[in-house]
């Protein structure tokens, strides 16, 4: 996928990981409870702190976010790293891996593998709350009142 530099303000490095190249900023869809359960084992994982999780779906995320389209967002998985580079889908789920130390998905960024894992992880973004629904019981994790906000 194409990356791209939106105009962000450069991140700073964590101040718990000295000397570390990246920090990257996640935006991601906190109703999926799939995605939110991911986010959440990333964060466990992260003791350098070098990850930045923001809710898609968060109060004000527009106006504290406004280079990141949050209906693209809602799409497939959008981050920015420390440089102001743009990763979306499965480059972001491989970076944020890689920084906690967990190697297992740098297989998906080969370039043979890259198109066809790409095929099927926008199937799969397209198809979240379904699948979670089967795996977890639940499609959306959401309250009554951060549901009925408009969803594409």
């Amino acid at each position: 996928m194409p990356q791209t530099k939106p105009n962000l303000p450069k991140w700073q490095p964590a101040p718990e990981g000295p000397g570390e190249p990246f920090r990257l900023t996640i935006f991601f869809d906190g109703q999926c409870p799939l995605c939110a359960k991911e986010m959440r084992a990333l964060k466990a994982r992260d003791h350098k702190n070098l990850l930045q999780l923001e809710d898609i779906w968060q109060d004000n995320f527009e106006q504290n976010h406004p280079a990141i389209n949050q209906e693209a967002a809602n799409r497939i998985l959008h981050a920015v790293d420390d440089s102001g580079n743009l990763l979306l889908g499965l480059d972001v789920t491989a970076r944020a891996w890689s920084m906690v130390g967990i190697n297992r998905y740098n297989w998906l960024r080969w370039p043979l593998i890259k198109p066809v894992a790409d095929f099927f992880y926008r199937r799969f973004a397209n198809n979240r709350y379904g699948i979670s629904k089967l795996l977890t019981g639940r499609a959306r994790t959401c309250s009554e009142t951060c549901c009925t906000r408009k969803r594409n």
